[in-house]
């Protein structure tokens, strides 16, 4: 019996591709053999860096924090701002926080608990940094 049923074609030499030689790169169906590299015409195996590549190439977000590029692995976003997740700390404290344990003021970034020291401590959100806010 027959392998039947695709109707998948090979980018480079549009003939069926069945399963067991199937290379997928950038979303396109390839067959092993067909895979090569336009410089050379050497054949090539598909690299991990192919979905690692997607991850970590032409990002061009700044953590807030640090002001360095942000790539998905160590990305932390909070209301469309992006963090390291080794940024994404406490600034009173310097714990470590998380999206859905922290609050903001003025920028800057506490946990539930020091800042409800802070409010305790300093009366009300205005005077949290003390004399840096009176301007504000």
């Amino acid at each position: 019996m027959a392998f039947a049923g695709t109707t998948q074609k090979c980018m480079a030499c549009d003939k069926t591709v069945y399963l067991v030689d199937r290379l997928t790169a950038d979303n396109r169906v390839y067959h092993k053999a067909c895979f090569r590299c336009h410089h050379c015409k050497g054949t090539l195996k598909k690299p991990a860096v192919n979905k690692a590549s997607s991850m970590f190439g032409g990002t061009r977000e700044k953590c807030l924090g640090c002001q360095n590029t942000v790539y998905p692995t160590e990305k932390v976003s909070v209301n469309g701002t992006a963090y390291h997740k080794s940024c994404f700390k406490c600034s009173h404290g310097g714990c470590v926080i998380s999206p859905s344990n922290y609050i903001a003021h003025e920028g800057r970034l506490y946990c539930k608990h020091h800042h409800t020291q802070l409010i305790k401590e300093k009366g009300n959100l205005s005077q949290l940094e003390g004399d840096n806010n009176k301007n504000k």
